[in-house]
């Protein structure tokens, strides 16, 4: 269902540098289209420039943005904002500009979609320059004390713009579906660097002053920025690592296999389009593991193991190159198109780097995570969730981001893979993101594709229909197996079905070293839920648990420690909520210490104290989850 604005009943702000404007006289409604207020069929912007200050006493970004717009002959242009602060709206290029009357819808029913800016224009109008200021509710920004730093001793600030957050830092038409170039002007304290997902500087300009080029159209969700005290290290065959000073050793080391990544990558589906990929290292309040911002992936320091087993994620942001930024979903209802191949790409780079039964162990870790999801989606309010394609009109796009789009979506494909033939899926994957390249595109569209250039060319029948709009897992799907997880889940068995003290002696481990982080992780997953307190401090005193540095293992122990409520724990538990921020993790042990009654305390209490350390997305999320 289409959400309608009425007109009729929003109250006008207007806001001018100069002499207060006149009312517009508004269109009858401003219809919501794909989470998004635009008018992108009548006109739309075809290139941005930004010019701005990032003033980090007063936390806010001042200035312009510019449109270049495609006019298709309309006399009102209509643009998303949300925390935003308008202060003038002018037409025309810079040389030559007049100021405009323009319109601010309050977003009365639409606290997630914010508000129209609407803006009179001309139908021969090709320039439109809104002059803003940002503010506290402009959630996609992060302004980090220098506390909150690796340097502790100097500030940060970096955006996060997916799924419709760009609008809390730039007025812009905030719409998948309209792919844009741009460009920036920034001013930011010269002892900061500027970088953006564009063109990047390798060193620091001492007057503070950076200039960007993004020429190859993207949607405006990946439009991004960060400052901070960063540095360079170049990786070779056209990657890098941007990071605090004080990150640049064990980052170069981590993601020492990117290039190879990269020659992966293109070996399996095409030229490499973007020029330069490059890995920002940001903060610990990052929501995410990674986000794939062209030409600079925005990466959280959770990935700094220390031994790279977690460098698959870097695999699958440098995967979004091709899924998802290459070729982009259309709508959010559209966004398994984004994560499915993504995954299904990761795990084939993957496969490249660590081999086949490495691969493989990382998908099976990936589908038991999609289990639980499809059984926590089954009991909630919209057990429709677990289809590929969604129906998310009314509702926040971020409702979406589930396993279901990630892992479904991957498996889908692998199921497709095993049916057709790896040979002609590969043939089949080329060529799609050859022919959609810097386009976007919907289910619809996927699935004409499919049947044309796959299923029919090749007389193949195969039930698609199952996957993408039923619930659940089909039954056709794949089925990978792995010894070693096997043998470790016997070992977790083993271990909680023992009454004594010989029940230790009894399984073949002693040391972290013996298995893989992947099979750490199968054994503690099979640790029953209210295994006893001391098989739990036998546990964590052999292994250390509570301890280890890798944020998967100390994510899944705590969350069994919490249903186990082995409270030695605890003060662990704590450190890794006040540092770290990426929501993967934090929201389902907030959720469980909620739900656990001798916890609910503690969940309340540390959310409290650590919620200034979170993005948006993620302290939005846990105050959901904890009825706040």
């Amino acid at each position: 269902m289409k959400l309608i604005l009425k007109l009729s009943l929003l109250i006008l702000l207007m806001a001018s540098c100069t002499n207060p404007v006149k009312k517009v006289k508004p269109k009858k409604t401003i219809p919501v289209n794909n989470h998004s207020f635009s008018n992108i069929e009548e006109v739309h912007t075809t290139h941005l420039h930004l010019d701005l200050n990032v003033d980090f006493t007063n936390k806010k970004l001042s200035g312009v943005a510019r449109h270049k717009m495609d006019n298709q002959g309309a006399n009102q242009a209509v643009f998303d904002i949300k925390g935003l602060k308008i202060q003038k709206v002018t037409t025309g290029n810079s040389e030559n500009e007049k100021v405009r009357k323009f319109e601010i819808g309050p977003g009365v029913e639409n606290t997630i979609l914010g508000q129209p800016l609407i803006v009179n224009i001309d139908k021969n109008t090709a320039y439109v320059n809104i002059y803003y200021e940002t503010t506290e509710e402009s959630e996609a920004l992060d302004w980090l004390d220098s506390a909150l730093t690796s340097s502790k001793n100097k500030p940060f600030l970096y955006t996060q713009g997916q799924a419709i957050l760009t609008r809390t830092w730039i007025p812009i038409q905030d719409a998948p579906s309209n792919r844009i170039t741009y460009s920036a002007d920034l001013k930011v304290p010269s002892d900061l660097m500027a970088v953006m997902s564009a063109s990047n500087p390798k060193e620091k300009n001492h007057e503070g002053n950076y200039h960007f080029d993004m020429k190859q159209p993207i949607p405006c969700y990946l439009i991004a920025l960060a400052v901070g005290d960063l540095v360079y290290g170049d990786l070779g065959n056209h990657t890098g690592v941007y990071c605090e000073p004080e990150l640049l050793e064990a980052s170069m080391y981590e993601f020492e296999d990117l290039p190879n990544m990269m020659e992966a990558a293109e070996k399996l589906y095409g030229k490499y389009a973007w020029d330069q990929y490059d890995l920002l290292i940001l903060p610990y309040s990052f929501p995410f593991g990674g986000m794939e911002n062209p030409r600079l992936t925005f990466a959280n320091p959770t990935l700094l193991a220390g031994d790279r087993s977690l460098v698959s994620v870097v695999a699958h942001e440098l995967a979004h190159s091709w899924s998802g930024n290459l070729v982009t979903n259309e709508t959010w209802n559209d966004f398994w198109l984004n994560e499915g191949f993504t995954v299904y790409f990761e795990n084939r780079i993957m496969e490249e780097i660590i081999g086949k039964n490495g691969a493989d162990n990382l998908a099976l870790i990936e589908f038991f995570e999609l289990q639980e999801e499809l059984e926590r989606i089954e009991n909630s309010g919209h057990p429709e969730d677990a289809h590929l394609f969604l129906d998310l009109d009314g509702r926040d796009p971020d409702d979406g981001m589930t396993d279901v789009a990630y892992v479904k979506g991957a498996f889908f494909l692998k199921t497709l893979e095993a049916n057709v033939g790896r040979d002609k899926m590969d043939v089949f994957l080329m060529s799609y993101f050859d022919h959609f390249k810097f386009t976007s595109v919907n289910t619809d569209k996927f699935v004409s594709y499919l049947e044309k250039e796959l299923l029919q060319k090749h007389k193949i029948d195969f039930n698609y229909k199952e996957w993408i709009y039923q619930p659940g897992i089909p039954e056709s799907c794949i089925n990978l197996k792995s010894d070693g997880f096997e043998n470790v889940k016997e070992m977790a068995i083993t271990f909680a079905n023992g009454e004594t003290d010989e029940s230790w002696d009894k399984v073949p481990f002693n040391k972290r070293s013996n298995y893989s982080v992947q099979e750490w992780l199968t054994f503690i997953r099979h640790l029953p839920s209210d295994i006893n307190v001391e098989k739990m401090a036998k546990l964590d005193k052999h292994l250390a648990f509570s301890e280890w540095t890798n944020a998967e293992i100390q994510f899944e122990w705590f969350m069994k420690s919490i249903s186990s409520n082995y409270t030695n724990a605890y003060p662990y538990l704590e450190s890794f909520l006040e540092k770290i921020g990426r929501r993967k993790f934090i929201l389902p042990l907030y959720e469980a210490l909620y739900k656990n009654v001798n916890t609910r305390k503690k969940a309340l209490e540390w959310f409290k104290d650590y919620n200034k350390n979170y993005h948006a997305v993620s302290s939005n999320s846990i105050a959901e989850a904890l009825e706040l």
